[in-house]
């Protein structure tokens, strides 16, 4: 791709959809004051924080009126119909940044957006946090004027925390190059064969038991010694309270967060701990290796609904976003063909295969949810069956689910493995890669060149697509380095997907702007594949 006149160079990923650059620059030192005005000095202390992380600046946070000179002022202004909740202004002269937005969630991607027009000389070096009273050098901004909003409502990035354990820190951090790229939902894959990670009153075994197991598993050797307790057992989950903190920190940095509680399979966790919700009677060892378990909660049993739900009852109460996810993914028969609860549930339902049982089972979920107020989202397999009415699907076995589910009328969420499946190895030379999931190749080209919306779907049922997700699977992933390899470029490649016009996105531009992205990415310490020589940094 060649970079052409009209798309002016920006340090800014994802690129904003209109920037006009002009004459002159501000000059950005500690006499500068951060102004805000009502409802906003939140962000401004949030914006200083910033300013003195990536550019050793201490600058002054004042309410609006209290400040002459030269300032960054923050505002809440609705006279732009375009923008939406989300888009932002962002005007730069010699005398004032001006960061306005119709709510606070523009407001918040304003700052993100000026964080990055930051030169490159003040990152260069700065692995640490300036110490107190330290003023910094003068920087220069140049003049322009951006208009920006993003393309999908949905633009997220999934962590697998079953498979291997991060702590609360670890999450945060996740959270912070999050936002640092406008992502906005964060899916939380909670639980699964390998491992419980949410705390559930009603039922303490959960995480007593089935948060732990005998090693590390997936042929892995980990030095986290945080992921051992007492006993031995390596693994770990988060409190309520701790949910609640990481949700309040999202929340701050307008992030959702989707929670998975998986179900009909990927159920060992819970079955190693609480047999009798299976189809036989065990044992259930809790999964260390890859692959699809055969034992799934057995659907023919009044008391596997009863424990589901009140599973649920306590995960709505702790995330207050609009979704839980159900998963609903690689659920295997064998056992339902042979149970004779699941069985006689089909005979009683009138239902013709397992299939329609799966369907049945998401079905039900889906109307105690919608007690709860909440939607129900899964992976593509909840079609089979046929799809539960107001659910909403992830499409991740191609765009085919995605494109069946909003020819439905369904909304959808576009993530295909071959496209947004970060576990996977970045290069073909893969001696010279780190473990990853399977042996599949995703280069940061094929990332950055995926379209979310397919060409079969007419102009009403484009709209059902949300938006996309990366997603990161984390069998061969025990640490957050090995984490963070993972993520970068792609990530930040796939944020510009979500966030720009497909017409705006160039792939030479992107590397350039790639390249001051990682030294962001170094204060953050942050490890990425290095944009030009594939090296891990």
């Amino acid at each position: 791709m060649t970079i052409t006149a009209d798309m002016p160079q920006t340090s800014i990923i994802p690129i904003p959809r209109e920037i006009c650059l002009r004459a002159g620059v501000f000059r950005l030192d500690a006499s500068v004051c951060i102004t805000f005005a009502p409802s906003t000095g939140a962000l401004a202390r949030m914006l200083a924080d910033r300013l003195k992380q990536f550019a050793g600046l201490v600058l002054a946070v004042k309410p609006t009126g209290a400040a002459e000179g030269r300032q960054i002022m923050l505002s809440i202004a609705d006279d732009d119909a375009r923008l939406g909740r989300e888009g932002y202004k962002l005007e730069v002269t010699c005398e004032r940044v001006s960061l306005s937005a119709p709510t606070e969630a523009g407001l918040f991607y304003a700052l993100q957006s000026l964080v990055q027009l930051l030169p490159v000389q003040s990152l260069q070096g700065r692995h640490q946090t300036p110490a107190a009273g330290a003023t910094g050098a003068m920087l220069e901004i140049a003049n322009q004027t951006i208009v920006d909003w993003p393309r999908f409502s949905w633009r997220g990035a999934m962590l697998d925390v079953s498979r291997h354990f991060f702590n609360v820190e670890q999450i945060k951090q996740f959270l912070d190059v999050m936002a640092l790229h406008k992502l906005n939902v964060f899916h939380w894959h909670l639980t699964d064969d390998a491992g419980w990670r949410i705390q559930i009153y009603r039922y303490p075994r959960l995480t007593e038991d089935g948060a732990w197991r005998a090693g590390v598993g997936f042929g892995l050797v980990a030095d986290a010694t945080t992921a051992y307790d007492q006993r031995g057992r390596y693994g770990g989950y988060y409190t309520q309270q701790q949910i609640r903190d990481v949700v309040d920190y999202a929340r701050q940095r307008q992030i959702t967060i989707v929670p998975e509680i998986e179900m009909p399979g990927h159920a060992l966790a819970v079955l190693h701990v609480y047999p009798e919700y299976g189809c036989t009677d065990g044992p259930f060892d809790i999964q260390m290796f890859s692959g699809i378990a055969e034992d799934v909660f057995c659907a023919g049993n009044e008391a596997t609904f009863e424990l589901l739900e009140q599973v649920l009852d306590e995960v709505a109460q702790l995330f207050p976003g609009p979704y839980i996810h159900i998963g609903g993914d690689e659920c295997p028969k064998k056992r339902w063909k042979a149970c004779p609860k699941c069985q006689a549930r089909i005979t009683s339902q009138g239902l013709k295969d397992e299939d329609e049982l799966q369907s049945y089972f998401i079905k039900r979920i889906e109307r105690h949810l919608d007690g709860l107020g909440k939607r129900l989202i899964g992976w593509d397999e909840i079609l089979e069956g046929g799809l539960a009415a107001n659910a909403t699907v992830m499409s991740w076995r191609g765009v085919e689910g995605g494109i069946e589910a909003a020819q439905m009328g369904h909304d959808v969420v576009m993530t295909p493995h071959k496209r947004c499946y970060l576990n996977f190895h970045q290069s073909q030379d893969k001696k010279f890669e780190p473990m990853a999931v399977w042996e599949d190749v995703l280069t940061l080209e094929q990332t950055y060149t995926f379209e979310p919306v397919p060409a079969e779907l007419n102009e009403q049922q484009r709209k059902h697509v949300l938006g996309l997700q990366g997603n990161i699977w984390t069998e061969c992933i025990a640490d957050p380095k090995h984490l963070q390899y993972m993520m970068f470029p792609r990530l930040s490649a796939l944020s510009e997907v979500a966030w720009s016009q497909d017409q705006r996105r160039n792939l030479a531009d992107f590397c350039q702007r790639m390249r001051q992205m990682q030294f962001r990415l170094d204060v953050l310490d942050i490890r990425y594949r290095a944009i030009d020589t594939g090296k891990q940094m």
